[in-house]
């Protein structure tokens, strides 16, 4: 069985919880830490979720914020729905079916 895994990212509530509440106050600390991100590219980490994030960044934000990865980042994971098939749903096929054949073509000569 197929399962469907997914996460959400919470760095803006964790960082509220430390009375931090905008990325222009983040980017000092990490500077402190040698992670050295422009103000723009700290403004997107905060609100979005990022699909790529180095394990530098992400233990400079847990140093700062004295927290944990898993505090950063939730995870779920669901069983993927099983396909329906359409076995039993067809509608009955019509009683003479030979009819709805295609008849051979004939080809005739150029006259």
């Amino acid at each position: 069985m197929k399962r469907k895994v997914g996460y959400t990212w919470r760095l803006r509530e964790v960082m509220a919880q430390h009375r931090i509440f905008t990325a222009t106050e983040l980017v000092p600390l990490l500077r402190e830490r040698g992670i050295d991100l422009s103000a723009s590219q700290v403004h997107r980490l905060v609100p979005g979720t990022p699909e790529r994030l180095s394990l530098q960044v992400l233990s400079a934000l847990c140093d700062i914020l004295s927290c944990t990865p898993a505090d950063l980042v939730t995870t779920t994971a669901e069983n993927a729905g099983v396909r329906k098939t359409a076995t039993g749903d067809l509608p009955t096929p019509p009683a003479n079916v030979a009819k709805l054949r295609p008849r051979a073509a004939r080809i005739l000569p150029d006259a």
